[in-house]
């Protein structure tokens, strides 16, 4: 099971307590986006084998450090751009679907 705490340590943040919370805030909703792509594929007795807390992990990551989901910010001459969580990465999606029932 993946902890605020694994998603911290991840980051390289494993001693930020207020991210170790939020990410454990995060993943119940990160693990329902999972769940419902693989269609409840590589889960049992509610829990995500290795490969599915991976992706868990890898998003529920750009979820916790940019919680409002900002895009970009710019001020003056200064811009950021920022990783959100508005779909799974290539990466990821690869791991997916080999858990996702894709054909009739």
């Amino acid at each position: 099971m993946v902890t605020g705490q694994d998603v911290a340590e991840f980051l390289g943040r494993g001693d930020d307590a207020e991210l170790v919370t939020l990410a454990g805030l995060h993943l119940p909703v990160v693990t329902a986006f999972v769940r419902a792509y693989v269609r409840g594929n590589g889960f049992v007795d509610g829990e995500a084998n290795a490969d599915l807390q991976a992706v868990i992990k890898t998003a529920c990551s750009r979820l916790a450090v940019n919680p409002q989901q900002a895009r970009r910010i710019q001020i003056d001459d200064f811009s950021q751009t920022f990783a959100t969580l508005d779909g799974f990465t290539l990466p990821e999606l690869a791991i997916l679907n080999l858990y996702r029932r894709r054909v009739g």
